[in-house]
């Protein structure tokens, strides 16, 4: 994971077509606005993760699903990433 200290204003720029721009510091919460192509999907992680969850829920016969939970951090982590 890559960390940034930004300031007001200080944007950074991803793939060069995503723009994150640090919009307000208010205490503890940031607010960020983001600039990026119309094709672009964008989800809050907690959104992304349950999506995930739902996708392989549905995939699975109906008999494997007894006890089974989904872990989206599994699903999301990248390469070389391990739970901790």
């Amino acid at each position: 994971m890559l960390y940034l200290t930004r300031k007001i204003g200080d944007a950074v720029v991803i793939n060069d077509k995503i723009e994150v721009t640090v919009v307000e510091i208010r205490g503890r919460s940031v607010k960020l606005g983001f600039t990026f192509p119309e094709d672009a999907t964008v989800l809050r992680k907690e959104i992304h993760e349950k999506i995930l969850c739902d996708n392989v829920e549905t995939a699975q016969p109906s008999e494997a699903l007894e006890g089974a939970s989904c872990d989206a951090r599994k699903l999301t982590s990248g390469p070389g990433e391990q739970d901790s």
